[in-house]
């Protein structure tokens, strides 16, 4: 389970648990609001998410995702890296920058989140995140990276970066939409970045090539929202993998995410349950061998999968 993260030099495990939906009350997966059972204050996702972490922890996870827009991720992850007594060396740390969460802890803000990619936000988010993480901080990678935001072409953004990784701390990239695979050939281009991080899943592949490009160049390549949402899970829409599933005996979120693991440019891919029972369920992909190509029918165009994403409700 444990691997390395392109030629960054950082040691992290094929599953991480990213805290999207760990950190704050709203999210868009499928069945979120029950998860949570309406407990939705604070002190009972912090206990939340120390459950998750405590049993991803236990299943012998040992990468693990934030983002300043995930709520209150960064502080749940740094009360249990200090509870647990982890120190930098036991665990790998990513954060992310670029988006601000606005809900005040709402389920029903009409904004959950702001994108802000200039170098002064950078500044004022990674003072944020050392003051949560201090040196637990080993990736930290720009939120969302998309051509038009014009993130990668910002030269005081990429000295900013080239400074931090100056420092020792690995720089990376998230992608999202129809157009990842562009974004990801031009960061390559631009260079200076050690990992990149995207959506590849069942029903989304077009970005499959890029990442296949970026790993023989050398960076770490982690998978996000590998389950689609929630929509490749017993909850979702996808009747082929739900009746493979039923016909194996293996859950459709193992079979998702074994998909994911079975690309061979793969590092890492995430986890983003928020319950301790989707977690354990999730880890059970590692011993699930698939062929992708099982399911090649159900893959959608990018523009439609993006379009339905948007349209998923923050619940």
């Amino acid at each position: 389970m444990i691997t390395t993260l392109g030629e960054s030099g950082l040691t992290v495990t094929r599953i991480g648990l990213g805290l999207a939906a760990l950190g704050r009350p709203a999210y868009i997966n499928l069945g979120h609001a029950d998860d949570l059972a309406g407990h939705t204050d604070v002190a009972s996702m912090e206990q939340g998410a120390h459950a998750v972490l405590d049993a991803a922890y236990a299943g012998g996870v040992r990468y693990f995702d934030a983002a300043r827009s995930y709520g209150k991720a960064e502080a749940f992850l740094a009360g249990w890296l200090d509870r647990r007594g982890l120190g930098p060396e036991e665990v790998t740390v990513g954060s992310k920058w670029g988006y601000t969460y606005t809900a005040g802890w709402r389920i029903d803000a009409d904004v959950q989140e702001v994108k802000d990619l200039s170098a002064e936000n950078f500044r004022r988010q990674l003072r944020e995140t050392r003051e949560l993480l201090g040196d637990h901080l080993r990736l930290y990678q720009i939120h969302s990276a998309t051509l038009d935001s014009g993130v990668l072409d910002d030269r005081e953004v990429l000295d900013e970066l080239a400074a931090l990784r100056a420092g020792g701390v690995r720089i990376g990239f998230t992608t999202s939409g129809p157009h990842q695979a562009e974004t990801i050939e031009r960061a390559l281009e631009v260079g200076g970045f050690d990992a990149v991080q995207s959506t590849w899943n069942l029903l989304e592949r077009s970005a499959g090539p890029a990442l296949a490009a970026a790993h023989e160049a050398g960076l770490g390549v982690i998978v996000k929202e590998a389950l689609a949402n929630g929509r490749l899970t017993d909850r979702g829409d996808v009747g082929e993998l739900i009746a493979a599933a039923a016909d194996t005996g293996v859950a459709p979120d193992a079979l998702a995410l074994a998909a994911v693991l079975a690309q061979p440019w793969v590092d890492v891919v995430l986890s983003g349950a928020s319950t301790v029972w989707e977690l354990q369920s999730n880890l059970t992909a590692l011993r699930v061998e698939v062929d992708p190509g099982r399911f090649d029918r159900v893959v959608e165009d990018p523009e439609a999968y993006w379009e339905r994403r948007s349209e998923l409700p923050w619940s």
